[in-house]
């Protein structure tokens, strides 16, 4: 089910807004992204890396962990009051207008 990015942060709204500790404070929540990066980062060095896992290590996915780090993506803008969607479009026009000229486009013969 596709679902937009007003829907997920509105899910993730309802889903945090059950708990009385609500969203965690933006120092705690970088430092919780910084350690879904590191899991992110592990498991890409497991699966194309010179790193093979070790037996004793749980089975996680970089799908996971990519969905691990949109969640606190999410909860992060969420508790700042930020719309996603239009950090998105920002980013955008900045892509589309200061590196305009930055990458080779592929011909469109």
């Amino acid at each position: 089910m596709e679902k937009s990015i007003a829907e997920m942060q509105r899910e993730v709204d309802l889903y945090i807004s059950q708990f009385k500790e609500g969203y965690f404070s933006p120092l705690a929540m970088l430092a919780r992204m910084s350690e879904e990066v590191g899991e992110l980062a592990r498991e890409v060095n497991h699966e194309f890396g010179e790193k093979p896992k070790k037996s004793s290590e749980a089975e996680n996915s970089i799908e996971l962990e990519l969905g691990d780090i949109l969640f606190i993506t999410i909860c992060f803008a969420n508790s700042l009051g930020i719309d996603l969607a239009e950090a998105h479009n920002k980013v955008m026009h900045k892509f589309n207008t200061r590196d305009a000229d930055r990458w080779t486009p592929k011909n469109t013969d």
